[in-house]
């Protein structure tokens, strides 16, 4: 790889570090501001709970960071039926730094720890490049779309300063210690 190679490869991972780290505070946001009310309420037909979709979120996460780093420690499941918000948060905080690790080790130059990105069993690898990034925002963005909607279906919307506040990215990054938004390299 060549030395500007190098240069546009780190940046990338310490962008996609801190990308991760404003996503996981969305997360925290919306589980502190929830009514608790709702954590367990039973959403209309066959579809999860805001608990047991925050606790697919972290299982998922731990699921990518044993298949595709198995160098790092991979966080303990969540269980869906007795997870509390707190541990929601605690759980969540903790596959978000191993995600950035992996990040990390798989765009920030990490000597070569994270050559491929495994979403799952039975899916193809995918060699590491935004790409992984992309598809896991992709897929938290997914199940916020889908706590914002049962929380509004179930009689527990959102303030709006919190529905509004999450598109608040560079309040987003400072929260998570950059002092820039995008294309600050701090």
């Amino acid at each position: 790889m060549t030395t500007r190679q190098q240069k546009v490869h780190t940046q990338l991972g310490r962008a996609a570090v801190r990308i991760f780290a404003a996503n996981d505070r969305i997360n925290q946001i919306l589980i502190e501001q929830l009514d608790t009310t709702a954590w367990r309420a039973k959403p209309p037909g066959k579809a999860r709970t805001i608990a047991a979709i925050f606790t697919h979120m972290h299982n998922v996460r731990a699921k990518w960071v044993r298949l595709t780093a198995p160098h790092l420690k991979v966080p303990a499941r969540l269980n869906r039926t007795r997870c509390t918000p707190k541990e929601a948060r605690a759980g969540l905080a903790e596959s978000a730094a191993r995600c950035a690790e992996m990040l990390s080790d798989a765009l920030g130059g990490g000597g070569g720890r994270v050559e491929k990105f495994r979403r799952d069993g039975w899916a193809p690898p995918w060699p590491v490049g935004p790409e992984m990034l992309c598809y896991m925002l992709s897929h938290e963005a997914h199940h916020r779309g889908q706590v914002c909607m049962l929380a509004h279906q179930l009689g527990f919307p959102l303030p709006k300063e919190v529905a509004y506040g999450i598109w608040n990215w560079e309040r987003l990054w400072k929260e998570c210690g950059s002092l820039g938004g995008p294309g600050y390299d701090s």
